[in-house]
């Protein structure tokens, strides 16, 4: 990654994280019981997975570091046992600012390869690279199990999708997935394309983890309330369904400037309320333009 790139992204990602990251002191963490030892916590940020059970302690993304402490105080509300593992299901600051103080709390960062590369090579808005204690100390390249808290937790890797560097994670006795940002509930989703994400990618993550699933799961999403696989596969027609319209379009020659200010393209999805403030309909109509012409 060359330097300019490298603060191109850590600026994109910084000001998408300020962004979530205004008035913290003023946020709750909120507990949400999945199953009998799986839990999901909402703050501001990614969606936190925490699994509790007589092995220790173990958590799924961090958010912020300023809310740390409010994230610890409520993790201990569930078990006083040690918090051994934290996965980061991508390199984006919502779902890793908190690594340094959950690293001082003992436990052991796992995430994808590529993100430990990003988050050692890619610059803060201050310029400064990132501690060492910020950085994963297991990585993988497909997948990977963890064994705890009576049950196996399969963790694989979809290839460009929101990021280069995704982990989606299921829990096989719960039947718990966390899908990490490979799904926004009910929103047009981020696909950051500088980070090697991709549409193609996306969908296909997307499609993986509904083979991986029954009516039964309940799906832990990056963004939103809980959910569960009829959800997922609408989100997935919705993507389909934006892929098929863009491509038409790219095959009638027309530019990106002219996609992304097209409104009639995606007025179905916004009419479900899809759009948001990060991602508007006009930058989702952007965002697959410039993927699909790749």
């Amino acid at each position: 990654m060359t330097l300019f790139k490298a603060l191109f992204t850590g600026i994109l990602i910084m000001t998408f994280s300020l962004s979530c990251a205004q008035n913290n002191q003023e946020i709750t963490i909120k507990i949400n019981k999945i199953s009998d030892n799986v839990y999901m916590l909402v703050g501001q940020g990614g969606n936190i997975g925490v699994s509790v059970g007589e092995d220790g302690v173990f958590i799924i993304d961090d958010q912020f570091a300023p809310l740390s402490s409010k994230i610890i105080t409520a993790i201990r509300t569930l078990s006083d046992k040690p918090i051994k593992f934290l996965a980061n299901t991508h390199w984006h600051g919502d779902h890793t600012g908190g690594n340094v103080n959950f690293q001082k709390e003992g436990a052991v960062i796992m995430a994808h390869d590529n993100v430990r590369k990003r988050l050692k090579e890619t610059p803060g808005r201050d310029g400064s690279m990132k501690p060492k204690e910020a950085l994963p100390v297991i990585t993988f390249n497909d997948k990977m199990s963890l064994h705890i808290n009576g049950e196996e937790i399969a963790i694989f890797h979809p290839d460009n999708a929101h990021t280069d560097g995704d982990a989606i994670l299921y829990f096989t006795e719960s039947n718990v997935l966390h899908t990490g940002d490979t799904y926004f509930k009910g929103w047009y989703p981020y696909i950051d394309l500088g980070s090697g994400g991709s549409v193609n990618g996306y969908i296909e993550a997307v499609k993986s983890s509904l083979m991986l699933i029954d009516d039964n799961t309940k799906i832990i999403p990056g963004h939103g309330p809980i959910s569960n696989k009829k959800e997922y596969a609408a989100f997935l027609d919705m993507m389909q369904g934006l892929k098929t319209i863009i491509l038409a379009e790219i095959e009638k020659g027309q530019t990106e400037e002219d996609v992304a200010n097209n409104k009639s393209l995606t007025k179905t999805y916004d009419a479900q309320g899809y759009s948001w403030n990060f991602i508007t309909s006009k930058k989702i109509r952007r965002t697959f333009y410039k993927s699909l012409k790749q």
